[in-house]
């Protein structure tokens, strides 16, 4: 009999009250965690536990999964829920990245602050991954592979399988007369960790039956220098980093190329953004930090961009707003801004935003972003006389990428404030507060 309670107890005691949310794909590992969780759950009443199942709609077979993960969590007295991932089959991105991307995008949105997720990977998945990043050319962070628990969307996520087979695992479901569901893709070898799982694992067992525990230790101390190395950079990352993110170039280089590296990963990381190569952190540094003094640099990479302004280096997300984008707005209303760019609203008797008139009865109100592009020519309230928006956006100090981001609220034609910025001369006013919600 292998206890697999022990482990998932451990991990769970320091986390009281937090409610303990299950990935359950219906496989032999979930199935199992399942069996456990609900052991566990009798142990201990008071814990809140759900079972989230993603349905990918890859596999004929799909529906029938998700019926019966929904089976066995109602004879367990256990809440269920399902979730439909959408996959582009059209997509440069293999199917396997985009599953996973999707499921932990799904599944996240179940934990609240210091909730837990619980996955099924087993010892064997941790091979797998040691090896797949090995293939990657991956540093200590990326041979950490995965660790028993971590942080997660505000909470943890928990793997108590970890220091398992799956033979273990197999054995133990069988010993409980458990059922689950086989995915037939996991027998396709186009799928990387499928060629690995049998093609290259069984005979690397064969040959070193213990490899598998060995790559298990190897992970761990991997971590455990990352660790180390991650808090002992902290401070340092700290000094360099400002209020609204920004990176002070200036620092940065007078850092050695390694260190450079280690404080771009942490700053991005933190951004929750993705990982970009060693290339790639050397490019920020070449051609963004290094670019001429009065240059405005770019480098695009997957899903944002890094920018330098005024000594700083900041990251700007991707953003697909269109250029037309106009929306009408009433007086007392709030509108949600595309892009997740806030809100925006026009009140009366408020004592927040920027001060106006109200609109006449003629006068029909909407939300822009720079109507006519930055050539407009506007008088803001309180100056001497006009100026090019450009120019205003650089005394108003705000960086290049975000000026086209900026609401501007309009009057028939006539732009009437831009942003939290100012209100144009003409519409002077105390009748009305416009704010925008960032």
């Amino acid at each position: 009999m292998t206890d697999l309670l022990s482990p998932l107890s451990r991990l769970l005691e320091s986390h009281q009250g937090a409610e303990v949310v299950l990935a359950l794909s219906g496989g032999l590992d979930s199935r199992l965690l399942l069996h456990v969780l609900a052991r566990y759950r009798e142990l201990h009443p008071a814990t809140s536990v759900k079972a989230v199942h993603i349905h990918h709609g890859l596999s004929e077979n799909a529906d029938e999964w998700a019926q019966l993960c929904g089976k066995w969590c109602r004879e367990y007295q256990i809440s269920f829920c399902v979730e439909y991932a959408r996959l582009e089959l059209s997509s440069k991105q293999s199917l396997e990245a985009q599953a996973r991307e999707a499921r932990y995008s799904l599944l996240q949105e179940y934990l609240g602050e210091g909730d837990i997720l619980l996955t099924a990977q087993h010892g064997d998945d941790q091979l797998e991954t040691l090896l797949l990043a090995l293939k990657r050319g991956s540093g200590p962070a990326g041979l950490a592979a995965m660790g028993e628990i971590s942080s997660f969307a505000g909470g943890f996520l928990v793997r108590p399988l970890l220091g398992f087979t799956r033979a273990e695992l197999e054995a133990e479901a069988q010993r409980c007369q458990l059922e689950w569901v086989e995915d037939e893709s996991n027998q396709n070898t186009d799928f990387d960790r499928n060629f690995l799982r049998h093609e290259v694992i069984p005979k690397l067992s064969q040959r070193w039956p213990h490899i598998q525990a060995s790559a298990t230790r190897s992970a761990a101390l991997c971590y455990e220098q990352e660790q180390l190395l991650q808090s002992l950079i902290k401070e340092k990352y700290q000094g360099l980093v400002g209020d609204d993110l920004g990176l002070e170039c200036e620092a940065l280089l007078s850092c050695e190329p390694a260190l450079q590296n280690q404080l771009l990963r942490m700053w991005i990381k933190e951004q929750g953004l993705n990982m970009p190569s060693q290339n790639q952190l050397r490019m920020i540094v070449d051609e963004v930090v290094n670019a001429r003094p009065d240059a405005n640099p770019k480098l695009a990479m997957k899903g944002f961009s890094v920018h330098r302004f005024q000594g700083q280096l900041y990251i700007a997300p991707v953003r697909n707003l269109k250029p037309s984008w106009s929306q009408a707005l009433v007086v007392g209303q709030e509108i949600d801004l595309p892009e997740n760019l806030g809100s925006v609203g026009l009140y009366q008797d408020s004592e927040v935003g920027l001060k106006l008139r109200a609109p006449l009865a003629q006068e029909k109100v909407s939300i822009a972003f720079a109507p006519v592009g930055e050539g407009l020519v506007l008088h803001p309230e309180g100056r001497s006389g006009s100026r090019k928006l450009k120019k205003l956006f650089q005394e108003y100090q705000i960086p290049p990428w975000k000026r086209s981001l900026t609401p501007i609220l309009m009057y028939n034609q006539e732009v009437v404030a831009v942003g939290d910025l100012f209100v144009c001369k003409a519409f002077s006013g105390q009748d009305c507060s416009f704010y925008w919600k960032q």
